[in-house]
């Protein structure tokens, strides 16, 4: 019913981690020696990358809601408030197990994916150097 808020919401507050990290990477100058083979991720672009995949996922619910009708552009917008405090429960307990759940999963798949790219990264440049 409205599991999309929690990812949403996630990734709102990543969006807001990032324009402050990315702030804070203009601000403080670092002086990098940076190897050719070196492919560098700022963290500001990490967390670009968790913010698309969140908005991505959160916008492909959402419009699955509104196809099943779950969502309307009236207000309130979830039927499930319109139903009365049994959908309201359902609802919120979808968000808590499915919305937290389906984030979760999004941010570890994420993660992994960084790790896997930084081993491989580590692995080529030490191949070079040899």
């Amino acid at each position: 019913m409205a599991c999309f808020t929690v990812t949403a919401a996630t990734a709102i507050g990543v969006a807001v981690a990032r324009h402050i990290v990315k702030h804070h990477e203009k601000k403080v100058e670092k002086v990098e020696i940076t190897n050719a083979n070196t492919d560098t991720l700022t963290t500001s672009k990490k967390l670009g990358i968790l913010e698309i995949a969140l908005l991505g996922r959160s916008f492909i619910l959402a419009g699955e809601h509104i196809l099943h009708g779950e969502v309307t552009f009236t207000f309130p917008f979830l039927t499930a408030i319109k139903e009365g405090a049994d959908a309201v429960k359902t609802m919120l307990l979808e968000m808590g197990t499915v919305g937290v759940g389906m984030t979760v999963v999004i941010v570890a798949a994420w993660g992994i994916g960084l790790l896997i790219r930084d081993f491989l990264l580590k692995r080529r440049n030490k191949k070079v150097v040899e």
